[in-house]
């Protein structure tokens, strides 16, 4: 079995999480950014590389990690709608490590970025990004993320739970 290692940017401000969707490729539904670490790269370094090329925007903030998954894709039911495209291959095991980056304002509410080099190779691949509010239930709706990308979530909430927002 094939071993991706990967890296993500759980973003926040306040209690709101950066997600994006794939508008030409809506099967996917949500996701973080994020995605594989070049050979020799720090999970650290790929996460802030992959965050500057999927987003185009560059973190001045701690990236702080908070969890780990280990995936083998094999397995993942498809939940809901979303599953991968035909032509990006997401077989084998997916060694994840996840980082909290918390910001004081947002860049934008929503905006278009390209990601240029998609790890897989081919076209690139336009990322729609916009804020959920992780306390509401877009973020509780497992079927509206992609590949476990919502699992995390949870953990993510216990550390923002002295924001002022209740479950």
């Amino acid at each position: 079995m094939r071993v991706y290692h990967k890296a993500y940017v759980y973003l926040t401000c306040g209690t709101d999480l950066l997600v994006f969707d794939e508008p030409d490729t809506p099967q996917l539904g949500m996701q973080v950014p994020g995605g594989t670490v070049d050979p020799g790269e720090s999970f650290l370094h790929g996460a802030m590389r992959e965050f500057n090329e999927e987003t185009g925007l560059t973190l001045d903030a701690a990236f702080d990690h908070f969890s780990d998954q280990d995936l083998p894709f094999e397995t993942i039911p498809p939940l809901g709608q979303f599953r991968p495209a035909p032509d990006r291959s997401l077989r084998g095991r997916h060694v994840r490590r996840n980082y909290h980056v918390r910001i004081g304002a947002r860049p934008g509410d929503t905006w278009e970025h390209y990601e240029m080099f998609p790890s897989g190779g081919g076209d690139p691949i336009r990322c729609r990004f916009f804020w959920i509010d992780l306390f509401g239930p877009r973020a509780r709706d497992p079927e509206r993320f992609f590949a476990a990308f919502g699992a995390p979530l949870e953990a993510l909430r216990t550390r923002l739970s002295g924001t002022g927002k209740t479950a």
